[in-house]
């Protein structure tokens, strides 16, 4: 069976980008408050955050759809395992000394919760 790109809920998607932005927003201005960025400067960082957030909305929908999900418990479970799976990517690179423990921290908190919402939120909407 293959998944036509039709059949996937475009309003979930977009809700699904917003969603991501909103979250990323609070989350990161809560976490960084007013400290100095050490990151990139200039826009490009927001215009690839932009990008980022409806490309991850748009592949968990086929995630979601490819999957079968019926209902908001199993959305929820796939969710979480996106976040497990990104998280270990984490986990692994800190072990490298790729990025600092509180660094490793505060991606895993944020990818944990933002795919568990993004899965919710295309198996409600599915």
């Amino acid at each position: 069976m293959f998944l036509e790109i039709n059949e996937l809920n475009g309003i979930a998607i977009l809700f699904g980008g917003l969603l991501y932005m909103l979250y990323g927003g609070i989350y990161y201005s809560i976490l960084l408050g007013k400290k100095k960025e050490a990151g990139s400067q200039g826009p490009f960082k927001y215009m690839f955050s932009v990008v980022t957030a409806f490309i991850s909305s748009f592949l968990v929908s086929i995630l979601i759809n490819a999957a079968g999900v019926e209902n908001f418990i199993e959305g929820t479970v796939t969710g979480l395992m996106i976040g497990l799976l990104i998280s270990l990517v984490y986990i692994k690179n800190s072990l490298f000394g790729l990025l600092t423990k509180k660094s490793c921290i505060i991606a895993i908190g944020d990818h944990f919760v933002i795919f568990t919402l993004l899965g919710m939120l295309h198996a409600f909407m599915n």
